[in-house]
Protein backbone atom coordinates (compact mmCIF):
# COMPACT_ATOMS: atom_id res chain seq x y z
CA UNK A 1 0.00 0.00 0.00
CA UNK A 2 1.33 3.44 -0.85
CA UNK A 3 1.72 6.53 1.34
CA UNK A 4 -1.44 8.19 -0.01
CA UNK A 5 -3.56 5.15 0.84
CA UNK A 6 -2.10 5.06 4.33
CA UNK A 7 -2.80 8.79 4.75
CA UNK A 8 -6.46 8.33 3.70
CA UNK A 9 -6.80 5.39 6.08
CA UNK A 10 -5.30 7.39 8.94
CA UNK A 11 -7.48 10.48 8.39
CA UNK A 12 -10.72 8.54 7.78
CA UNK A 13 -10.18 6.17 10.72
CA UNK A 14 -11.52 8.91 13.02
CA UNK A 15 -14.96 7.96 11.61
CA UNK A 16 -14.62 4.19 12.05
CA UNK A 17 -12.90 1.10 10.74
CA UNK A 18 -11.25 1.86 7.39
CA UNK A 19 -10.15 -0.97 5.13
CA UNK A 20 -8.44 -0.34 1.79
CA UNK A 21 -8.37 -3.31 -0.59
CA UNK A 22 -6.48 -3.65 -3.85
CA UNK A 23 -8.79 -4.11 -6.84
CA UNK A 24 -7.91 -4.11 -10.56
CA UNK A 25 -5.03 -1.64 -10.37
CA UNK A 26 -6.74 0.65 -7.87
CA UNK A 27 -8.06 0.39 -4.35
CA UNK A 28 -11.51 0.20 -2.79
CA UNK A 29 -12.14 2.15 0.42
CA UNK A 30 -14.53 0.69 3.00
CA UNK A 31 -15.93 2.33 6.14
CA UNK A 32 -17.24 -0.16 8.70
CA UNK A 33 -17.76 -2.68 5.89
CA UNK A 34 -19.51 -0.34 3.42
CA UNK A 35 -17.83 0.69 0.17
CA UNK A 36 -17.47 4.48 0.21
CA UNK A 37 -15.06 5.14 -2.63
CA UNK A 38 -11.99 4.36 -4.71
CA UNK A 39 -8.37 5.37 -4.78
CA UNK A 40 -6.83 5.46 -8.24
CA UNK A 41 -3.21 6.52 -8.32
CA UNK A 42 -2.98 9.17 -5.64
CA UNK A 43 -6.53 10.42 -6.17
CA UNK A 44 -9.51 9.78 -3.90
CA UNK A 45 -13.01 9.41 -5.30
CA UNK A 46 -16.08 9.12 -3.04
CA UNK A 47 -19.53 7.81 -3.83
CA UNK A 48 -22.32 10.31 -4.29
CA UNK A 49 -24.87 10.49 -1.50
CA UNK A 50 -27.03 13.40 -0.32
CA UNK A 51 -24.38 14.21 2.31
CA UNK A 52 -21.41 14.09 -0.07
CA UNK A 53 -23.35 16.11 -2.66
CA UNK A 54 -24.06 18.77 -0.01
CA UNK A 55 -20.66 18.90 1.72
CA UNK A 56 -18.58 18.50 -1.44
CA UNK A 57 -20.81 20.51 -3.76
CA UNK A 58 -17.84 22.15 -5.48
CA UNK A 59 -16.02 18.85 -6.09
CA UNK A 60 -15.42 17.73 -9.64
CA UNK A 61 -17.35 14.67 -10.81
CA UNK A 62 -15.01 12.32 -12.65
CA UNK A 63 -14.67 8.73 -13.79
CA UNK A 64 -11.87 7.12 -11.76
CA UNK A 65 -11.48 4.40 -14.40
CA UNK A 66 -13.05 3.42 -17.72
CA UNK A 67 -16.52 1.98 -17.28
CA UNK A 68 -17.07 3.36 -13.78
CA UNK A 69 -19.84 5.57 -12.48
CA UNK A 70 -19.00 9.20 -11.87
CA UNK A 71 -17.63 9.75 -8.41
CA UNK A 72 -16.68 12.86 -6.48
CA UNK A 73 -13.00 13.70 -6.82
CA UNK A 74 -11.74 14.75 -3.39
CA UNK A 75 -8.46 16.57 -3.16
CA UNK A 76 -7.93 18.96 -0.27
CA UNK A 77 -10.44 18.43 2.52
CA UNK A 78 -8.39 16.15 4.77
CA UNK A 79 -7.27 18.78 7.27
CA UNK A 80 -10.85 19.59 8.35
CA UNK A 81 -11.54 16.75 10.79
CA UNK A 82 -15.07 17.97 11.57
CA UNK A 83 -15.93 17.95 7.85
CA UNK A 84 -14.44 14.48 7.38
CA UNK A 85 -16.45 13.10 10.31
CA UNK A 86 -19.71 14.73 9.18
CA UNK A 87 -19.12 13.54 5.61
CA UNK A 88 -18.31 9.93 6.48
CA UNK A 89 -21.01 9.60 9.16
CA UNK A 90 -23.63 10.90 6.70
CA UNK A 91 -22.40 8.74 3.84
CA UNK A 92 -22.37 5.63 6.03
CA UNK A 93 -25.99 6.23 7.04
CA UNK A 94 -27.11 6.87 3.45
CA UNK A 95 -25.29 4.04 1.68
CA UNK A 96 -27.13 0.71 1.48
CA UNK A 97 -26.24 -2.19 3.74
CA UNK A 98 -23.86 -4.73 2.27
CA UNK A 99 -25.84 -7.39 0.40
CA UNK A 100 -25.44 -10.81 1.92
CA UNK A 101 -24.92 -13.87 -0.23
CA UNK A 102 -28.20 -15.71 -0.66
CA UNK A 103 -28.30 -19.18 0.83
CA UNK A 104 -29.04 -21.91 -1.67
Amino acid sequence: MNDFNEYVREVFSAAGDIVIRSMMGGYLVYLNGKLIGDICGSELFLKRTPTSDRLLADSELRYPYEGSKTLMYVFDRFEDTALVLELLDGMFTELPEKKSAKAK
